[in-house]
């Protein structure tokens, strides 16, 4: 399959909500007091950084310029996110529910490019492992959302 400008598009939108899900991660292990949560958000912020150096990776193979930083929308979300907890009774629970609704986005971004018929295999099965990983987060999320709440 050949590897066109606009798959190169949509592989840049997801490194770049990959940045943003890495420091929103970082975040929210910075804006909790329960050690397991913490770790759990860091344990999260390593997975996407490592996504982001995969899709690099995958659109350097091909040619393409990766994008270099996150996005004006994510900064917003993570400064919203911030804002709310600040005001929240249950810290925990209200950054929870806000990484859940983050993962959910991702993964319908996910779904969305895998639709393309035209992706080269290296591409498809990175983005099916990526995604996978992403429905086992948003999972671990909800269990974690329980305890809290």
């Amino acid at each position: 399959m050949k590897y066109t400008e606009k798959i190169s598009k949509k592989l840049n939108e997801l490194l770049i909500k990959n940045y943003d899900a890495e420091k929103g991660y970082l975040n929210a292990a910075n804006s909790i007091y329960s050690p397991r949560l913490k770790l759990f958000f860091e344990k999260c912020a390593t997975e996407r950084s490592e996504f982001a150096k995969e899709l690099r990776t995958e659109i350097l193979r091909f040619g393409e310029e990766p994008q270099a930083s996150g996005s004006f929308k994510g900064i917003v979300h993570r400064n919203w996110m911030t804002l709310k907890s600040l005001f929240s009774s249950n810290d925990e629970e209200v950054i929870l529910e806000e990484a859940i609704k983050g993962e959910k986005a991702s993964l319908e971004e996910y779904n969305e490019i895998l639709k393309d018929e035209t992706l080269p295999s290296s591409t498809e099965s990175l983005l099916i492992k990526q995604k996978n990983a992403l429905k086992e987060a948003i999972n671990t999320e909800r269990v974690h959302e329980e305890l809290v709440s």
